[in-house]
């Protein structure tokens, strides 16, 4: 066990697994864009900024209870093959990470009944689903085998967590607006953007006992599936858009950061190097605090719906 204070190896743990530089900045803008896009699309005002801290947390919660469940599942394989993990090497044990999660979850449901308006039932639904993954549904040699219905499955939480976020702004209001879907499909189509970008590895970077996408599939056939769902973000976008008013601001943006993915992707097929490698996972991420920073808030520099 290690000697270091808990504190300490918690800070350490969450540099590893859960980097707060690059996790709060992205969670930030998801879910005040997501409440945002719900009251413009609606012609609602927006909610106060209570409702925005709100949504930060919650998101913020559900993440870190993500990792957490992928600790659990993942354990064997990572003290099998990936044994330099904090888990595994030693650093935090898994009742430790655990028992934070467990944490969470009060806290979670105090914010979620603070708010009110039924939120409660929608993080119940989140829940619900989260527990579902972490154990694979129940079958999981059966869906492992089949890596598209593995992603898709996992992917789905996503636009269930984004149903929860807006949920803070349509729920006191009855029901979202109908072209709010666009942005909630845009957050399943940009998780499977995430998930695959970071699994496209180097030929070097490949290990036994580790599933990537490149080894799968190969790192063309990978590469031409993770453009396909930039290009279906981009449609998505383009679509909140045009339902916004925005388009005239977020279509150049959409383009030019769908044409930087195009571009990363197509260097990473040509030369393989773990330097490619972490330019896919890196405008992975930009690309998606792209569409969510646009689609938020892009239309209220237009000022809101046509």
């Amino acid at each position: 066990m290690n000697d270091a204070s808990f504190l300490s190896r918690l800070w350490v743990y969450q540099a590893e697994r859960f980097p707060l530089a690059k996790t709060v900045p992205l969670l930030a803008v998801f879910s005040a864009a997501s409440i945002t896009i719900s009251a413009v699309l609606a012609g609602r005002p927006l909610p106060d900024l209570t409702g925005y801290l709100i949504g930060f947390g919650l998101v913020f919660i559900l993440f870190f209870q993500l990792r957490v469940c992928d600790e659990i599942k993942d354990l064997e394989d990572d003290r099998a093959y990936r044994p330099e993990r904090p888990i595994p090497r030693g650093l935090v044990t898994l009742r430790e990470i655990v028992s934070l999660g467990v944490a969470s979850v009060p806290v979670a449901v105090v914010l979620a009944l603070f708010w009110g308006h039924g939120l409660i039932w929608l993080l119940l639904l989140v829940w619900a689903w989260l527990a579902a993954m972490t154990f694979e549904f129940g079958v999981p040699e059966w869906l492992k085998a089949r890596a598209v219905l593995y992603l898709l499955s996992h992917m789905a939480i996503m636009p269930l967590i984004d149903l929860l976020l807006t949920g803070i702004e349509w729920r006191p209001s009855g029901a979202p607006h109908p072209a709010l879907w666009l942005f909630i499909g845009l957050s399943f189509s940009n998780g499977c953007v995430l998930e695959l970008g970071r699994k496209l590895w180097a030929p070097e970077s490949e290990r036994k006992g580790v599933e990537t996408y490149s080894r799968l599939w190969g790192p063309e056939r990978a590469t031409r599936v993770w453009l396909g769902f930039v290009a279906i973000s981009l449609v998505l976008l383009l679509g909140v858009g045009r339902a916004t008013g925005a388009l005239v601001l977020i279509a150049p943006l959409g383009l030019t950061g769908a044409a930087a993915c195009a571009w990363a992707g197509g260097a990473y097929v040509r030369n393989q190097t773990p330097r490619d490698e972490k330019r896919v996972d890196t405008l992975a991420g930009l690309w998606v605090f792209l569409c969510y920073a646009s689609a938020g808030f892009a239309p209220l520099l237009v000022g809101g719906t046509p």
